[in-house]
């Protein structure tokens, strides 16, 4: 299907892409076998994507009309599939006009839902799969460490199933402000306070049965089960959590870290830490993702920052390095202009 991109937000793995290529490309062709992108050619990047549908490609169904807004998922469904958003010129990502997409994955986006907002059911999902892999139930009590836009999509979530008391940090006052706005109970500038000494005074447990696993190390540990979400994606930084996190904790990391790094297992072994990564989402995350949004039951509207048009889009990859600079910025490519 060929569609009009009128809306695609800035994801932290553009940055990546941009500052990190070289690395990106080397994980993706050790791990999986794959050339991800080709540096030597112009790429097009962007996946957080709301278009108009303005053609049918050949053996298209035509469920939806022309003219129709959707989301998808950033996929083609080829022989070989294709991650949108680091294609060429051929498979372009959302920072541009026009692009092609699957017609199995589109999702009709409601009058009532506006083009940025539809943007953000793509790092909602990448939330939700997280979440997800907490496996959380309503006695847990989670620490959410980094408070950037994956961060606070995670907070959401949480709240949205109400998980919590939710404690969250952040070194940033903007991005803390936007924590407990969307649901973060207690939100600690990390400089000042200890995000898991927070936790401690609001997840106590007298009652034995509430207390979640045990350990020979930490017999009768008086507090509920936590899950640490690491969102930051910087070296050092799951070594500091398996420091400061409680016995018998689930990390779950979140942060794209694009550098070697190093901890120590005994500090997770001694604790018996349960330490899962993850990344991406099924496309049935996705859709679950877009009705929370279509629902209201997600109201994440106060991620949005900022819109630019496709000549500021260098400018907004300059702000967004600085955690002051904004949180999640929409590029508007048919506005053209800065």
């Amino acid at each position: 299907m060929l569609v009009k991109v009128l809306a695609c937000g800035i994801c932290g793995s553009d940055l990546h892409c941009l500052t990190h290529g070289p690395q990106l490309l080397a994980s993706a062709r050790e791990v999986a076998g794959i050339e991800l992108f080709d540096p030597e050619e112009p790429i097009v990047l962007g996946h957080e994507i709301c278009a108009e549908i303005v053609d049918y490609g050949q053996g298209a169904r035509r469920d939806s009309a022309i003219g129709t807004r959707v989301v998808s998922a950033p996929f083609l469904l080829r022989p070989q599939p294709v991650t949108l958003g680091f294609g060429g010129l051929d498979t372009p990502g959302g920072f541009a006009e026009y692009m092609v997409l699957s017609e199995d994955l589109l999702i009709p986006v409601p009058d009532d839902i506006p083009n940025d907002i539809a943007t953000l059911a793509e790092p909602l999902s990448v939330a939700l799969h997280a979440v997800n892999r907490g496996n959380l139930g309503s006695d847990e009590v989670p620490i959410v460490i980094g408070c950037g836009p994956i961060g606070l999509a995670v907070i959401a979530v949480l709240k949205m199933r109400g998980i919590g008391p939710i404690v969250a940090a952040d070194f940033s006052p903007s991005r803390r402000a936007m924590a407990e706005a969307l649901g973060a109970d207690i939100v600690v500038d990390p400089r000042e306070a200890s995000p898991y000494d927070s936790w401690r005074s609001v997840a106590a447990a007298p009652d034995p049965s509430r207390n979640g696993r045990q350990t020979q190390m930490f017999p009768g540990f008086p507090f509920r089960p936590s899950v640490i979400f690491e969102c930051v994606g910087v070296p050092g930084i799951i070594q500091q959590i398996l420091a400061g996190a409680p016995p018998c904790s689930k990390v779950i990391v979140a942060g794209l870290c694009m550098e070697p790094d190093n901890f120590y297992p005994t500090f997770a072994i001694m604790k018996e830490i349960d330490l899962a990564f993850c990344i991406a989402y099924t496309p049935q995350e996705f859709a679950e993702a877009f009705a929370h949004i279509v629902s209201g039951r997600l109201q994440v509207g106060g991620l949005i920052t900022s819109h630019v048009g496709l000549g500021g889009i260098e400018d907004a990859f300059a702000r967004l390095g600085d955690p002051e600079g904004g949180v999640k910025v929409v590029v508007l490519p048919q506005s053209g202009g800065a």
